[in-house]
């Protein structure tokens, strides 16, 4: 495959045959190598080839993985009119995305009780694959979750104004979620599961300000002390986002078996623009982001309320941001001179909005959108803030993670839990979790550097780094 260097952070595969649009991939040297490892880059060809109203290029985040149908890591712009819209390009988690709270303590402060907060936060965000919901709704209130997203949350008494206002879309795709698209089955796997964490590489994180890089726009977001303490939340749409994405994708097979015999892999499945299955796939897709939305939301007014638990009722825990990176929106870009309408489709990719953008939050306008950037169990994570040139490059997108090296049955056959765990506490880093399994699986080892990446992102522009945090404690499922 010709993979031609552009410079130091970027590379392409330019359109040849029937390819649509080239392929640009944004990656260091050693980050490319690991690339070609797996079939990522071949996905991200699939993507220029296959998809009807494919725009610009398809693209690749610096931590691009295989994944189904696009790469985990993958973002393609697609018309609105007249081309697709793919759940391959999404992701089984729907808005799978993360959460960053401020705190107004210390690490000094933290860490002398970090075991009593672990426990206090266990108890409050149930983790793990069977982690049930501290609240019960009944039918007419699930419906109003997945019509209006974390604003639910509010009203009901749920946290406040300001968590609202510093998430994407703020926090729901109100007008565009329709719950009467999300089957059945899909709402019954949902309805128990509002507020908590589940498992894989989700986590509840508590950190510590390590760096700063950009004091400006660090003090801007509220994070810019060194030895501030605040926590990370990463999961998504739980098992009504799972299902919702799996009834269209066979809906889609049995709708369009002609698109299927012409695909290179079955999972990049596809309902043409126009078509009732892409209204009714995005609607539903929509109404599965709210849920997601709402349960970081309620997860984050869960952590606010154990810190003062344990801290005591003057504490303040604020919303720095909220960014969904599995997830396709509607939004405009200009694509080789010309404003279009186009399906963002942002796979295990996060929007990187730039300064003055009205979807930016009205008092981070000035400087952009935070960029939440989780790294693997035990390693440092990152805040990064939007800029023009991911506008101009990428469609205002960027990096959504360290991106993994091995699969989870790999990492449990090479770490034992209990193992980790004490390395883990020697780092002074203390893990609680449901199982010793979803330890082992999600063992730092069998991630990518999530160093290099941001570095990658920062390089190339598309995420400029502000804030480097590292673990304190650590909740999985």
């Amino acid at each position: 495959m010709d993979i031609k260097r552009l410079n130091a952070y970027s590379y392409e595969i330019p359109r040849s045959g029937d390819m649509r649009v080239p392929v640009r991939i944004f990656a260091s040297a050693p980050l490319l190598e690991r690339m070609r490892a797996d079939n990522c880059v071949q996905q991200g060809v699939n993507v220029a080839t296959a998809l009807p109203g494919v725009l610009g290029a398809s693209l690749m985040m610096p931590d691009a993985h295989q994944g189904y149908g696009f790469s985990i890591g993958g973002v393609a712009a697609i018309d609105c009119e007249e081309g697709c819209i793919s759940p391959g390009g999404i992701g089984f988690d729907i808005n799978c995305g993360v959460r960053l709270l401020a705190t107004s303590l210390t690490r000094e402060e933290v860490e002398p009780r970090i075991h009593d907060l672990l426990d206090v936060l266990f108890r409050k965000v149930p983790p793990g694959v069977g982690g049930q919901s501290l609240l019960r709704l009944d039918d007419e209130q699930l419906d109003e979750v997945l019509r209006r997203g974390a604003a639910w949350c509010v009203e009901n008494g749920h946290g406040v104004q300001e968590d609202l206002d510093h998430c994407e879309e703020d926090g729901s795709l109100e007008g565009q979620a329709l719950p009467e698209k999300v089957s059945p089955r899909a709402k019954s796997r949902g309805r128990k599961q509002l507020g908590t964490l589940g498992a894989g590489n989700h986590f509840l994180e508590v950190q510590v300000v390590d760096e700063v890089f950009d004091e400006r726009v660090a003090e801007a977001f509220g994070i810019g002390e060194k030895g501030q303490v605040v926590v990370m939340i990463h999961c998504g749409s739980r098992g009504l986002g799972h299902q919702v994405c799996s009834d269209y994708l066979r809906r889609m097979e049995d709708s369009f078996p002609e698109i299927m015999a012409s695909l290179p892999e079955k999972d990049l499945i596809y309902a043409p623009a126009g078509s009732s299955l892409a209204k009714d796939y995005f609607g539903a897709m929509c109404a599965a982001a709210n849920f997601a939305w709402a349960n970081r939301h309620m997860i984050g007014y869960q952590v606010r309320e154990g810190f003062r638990e344990v801290f005591g009722p003057e504490t303040e825990v604020r919303t720095v941001y909220d960014v969904a990176h599995n997830i396709a929106k509607v939004e405009e870009h200009v694509i080789d001179g010309v404003n279009r309408r186009v399906w963002v489709h942002r796979k295990g990719a996060t929007r990187a909005f730039p300064p003055g953008h009205p979807g930016v939050p009205a008092d981070y306008r000035g400087v952009g959108q935070p960029i939440l950037i989780p790294g693997s169990m035990g390693t440092s994570s990152y805040v990064l803030v939007g800029t023009e040139k991911a506008m101009q490059v990428s469609f205002g997108s960027t990096a959504h993670g360290a991106g993994r090296l091995m699969s989870r049955k790999q990492a449990n056959e090479t770490w034992r839990g209990e193992d980790l765990k004490k390395e883990l506490e020697l780092k002074r880093i203390y893990v609680k979790a449901a199982s010793l399994r979803g330890i082992s699986e999600e063992a730092p080892g069998a991630y990518k550097d999530v160093s290099e990446v941001v570095k990658v992102s920062h390089d190339a522009g598309i995420g400029n780094l502000v804030v480097k945090v590292v673990p304190l404690g650590v909740i999985k499922g």
